[in-house]
């Protein structure tokens, strides 16, 4: 059989970033060469970054973007590597209004494709034919679907090649080439994470190498983009369905294996509407390389990695010096806390405690040891002061006092966000957000919401993941125990807890996970077990809090429907809808 060395550049793109996203996949591409690597496959879109959602609808951003890629091959070709293949992921285009791919009255007029860049040149190009628009995905609005194959006869060794989505899809390009013998498929991704898609991701891979009977070569971005995160976890996996290689999940990584593959074979007719273009590449190294232990990771961990990886970019990316939080005390913001200084640095993250009449000191103490714990900067700046003449002018009392104490603090953190130049966090969770227990311009206020997509319950198992996992590493846990056992509370009156207003959160959980997680409706969730009023009561309470959640900050999806991209509902309707 002949030998492939081939690398996956498993890298971090920010979107339009062309100069950065291309001066990281060169050092990428240096690495593989001098490992002897002969092809480097990337990520889907990994030259712009993914999404790129409208900008692709801009003739001006797909002109630089394929100047970019012309760059790229050069740059290839004069640091000595143009004998190394590369195939990279970018848009292409514009292409004219009338091309028989537009549908009328179609926007789109780019497509996603994978160019192999040889020699300083573009030597072939795939177009992705699958358009995903499901879930966080907006492709049909934003691009043509291609309708040709391409195979790479590399030496004596065909190389197949789809785009994420083409792979899911049975029939199109799959169906097409899973008679033809390739020596193995070649597929660029860009496939956002979510709780449990390990059960999905890798299964399917397994299931298409055994069908197609190759070798798949699977490749992943990592990073965070807006409220997307992804993992990586990049994989090869051969035609008996074992995983030989992984990626690092949420690192960017370089991945170079040796792959033993089934010699072409010439008389193979090809596949319809297949392009079959042969290229010559250097030889592979001559050391055999050894391929890496794969790591595994627990759940919880995972989940941990993904919301400090998609805080992390969203502060970085965006040029953050530093991110603000007000500290309460309460398990909420003590996680986000958590998620923060693990992100970017306890140093760079600042704690403000924001007490009212109503505080307790339990509460204030548990935000300094918290603060003590992490090492971040802690601040106390007392609201009585600033509650006081709203509540004397303006005579206020019950649900309109208690909001004025967290509009008040939202205030707060805001001027200081303006006068220091932070970032706000709001410490909200998916329970909360999901039934409206929050003051909209109060604790809702910031730009960033770490555990948006987090329910309740798991963030009390995240933080005793949290505190366990330093105790593992010799350090201080950083989450006060008192934070974690006590009664939720928002103390804005006397003895308040969150359960006079709510059911107890594990229930509240497992309800609003049937709702908005598995789609199911009033009876199908009564069904399960629950009671009807209870239900019903919380159906109303989710659809009444569409407004808030539409003006709230962006946050970090690690669920398979999140609010926002994933879950589109109208804000002006009768609950009656949703029961």
């Amino acid at each position: 059989m002949p030998r492939l060395r081939l690398a996956m550049a498993q890298t971090n793109p920010t979107v339009g970033d062309r100069l950065g996203n291309a001066t990281t996949l060169l050092s990428m591409a240096r690495l593989a060469y001098d490992q002897g690597a002969q092809v480097m496959l990337t990520g889907e879109l990994a030259l712009t970054g993914y999404p790129i959602e409208d900008l692709a609808l801009r003739n001006n951003f797909l002109e630089l973007s394929e100047q970019s890629l012309a760059a790229f091959a050069s740059a290839l070709e004069r640091d000595g590597m143009g004998d190394m293949a590369v195939i990279i992921g970018h848009p292409a285009g514009p292409f004219h209004v009338n091309d028989s791919q537009t549908v009328p009255h179609h926007p789109a007029r780019a497509r996603n494709c994978a160019s192999v860049l040889l020699h300083g040149k573009i030597q072939a190009t795939y177009a992705k034919h699958h358009l995903p628009n499901y879930a966080v995905f907006d492709e049909f609005r934003t691009f043509i679907p291609g309708d040709q194959g391409l195979i790479i006869r590399l030496g004596d060794i065909d190389l197949g090649i789809v785009i994420c989505e083409d792979l899911w899809r049975q029939d199109g390009p799959i169906e097409s080439l899973t008679p033809y013998p390739l020596g193995a498929l070649l597929v660029p991704n860009a496939s956002p994470f979510e709780r449990d898609k390990n059960t999905v991701r890798e299964p399917l891979v397994t299931t298409r190498a055994r069908e197609m009977n190759n070798t798949i070569c699977y490749v992943n971005i990592v990073g965070g983009q807006d409220d997307l995160v992804f993992d990586g976890d990049s994989m090869i996996i051969d035609p008996k369905g074992q995983r030989i290689a992984s990626g690092l999940r949420f690192r960017e990584d370089l991945i170079v294996c040796d792959l033993d593959l089934p010699l072409a074979q010439s008389g193979a007719p090809l596949p319809a509407n297949t392009q079959r273009v042969e290229i010559s590449v250097r030889e592979a190294g001559a050391q055999a390389l050894e391929n890496r232990p794969i790591v595994q990771t627990s759940e919880l961990g995972t989940l941990w990695d993904a919301l400090v990886t998609g805080t992390r970019d969203y502060v970085e990316k965006n040029g953050f010096p530093s991110a603000l939080l007000g500290l309460s005390g309460g398990i909420d913001s003590a996680v986000c806390a958590a998620i923060a200084s693990d992100a970017i640095g306890a140093s760079r993250v600042y704690g403000v405690s924001m007490p009212s009449v109503h505080s307790s000191q339990h509460s204030l103490d548990d935000a300094a040891e918290l603060a003590n714990n992490i090492g971040l900067h802690h601040r106390v700046e007392p609201i009585a002061n600033l509650v006081e003449p709203f509540d004397s002018q303006l005579g206020l009392s019950g649900l309109a006092a208690e909001n004025v104490q967290a509009r008040a603090r939202g205030v707060l953190l805001m001027a200081l966000s303006n006068s220091e130049g932070h970032l706000v966090l709001t410490t909200g969770n998916k329970s909360e957000l999901a039934v409206g227990y929050s003051t909209i311009y109060g604790d809702s206020v910031g730009g960033f919401a770490p555990i948006k997509d987090v329910p309740k319950t798991l963030v009390w198992e995240l933080a005793l993941w949290r505190n366990e996992h330093a105790q593992d590493l010799g350090e201080t846990p950083p989450i006060p125990i008192s934070s974690i056992e006590k009664q939720p509370s928002a103390e804005l009156r006397p003895g308040q807890t969150d359960q006079d207003s709510l059911p107890d959160y594990e229930t509240l959980d497992n309800i609003l996970d049937l709702l908005v997680v598995q789609g199911l409706d009033l009876p199908g969730i009564v069904a399960r077990g629950f009671d009807q009023n209870l239900v019903a009561e919380i159906l109303t309470l989710v659809s009444r809090a569409e407004w808030k959640r539409r003006q709230g900050a962006m946050g970090p999806r690690i669920s398979s429907v999140a609010f926002g991209r994933d879950r589109r509902l109208p804000v002006t309707s009768k609950p009656t809808t949703f029961s």
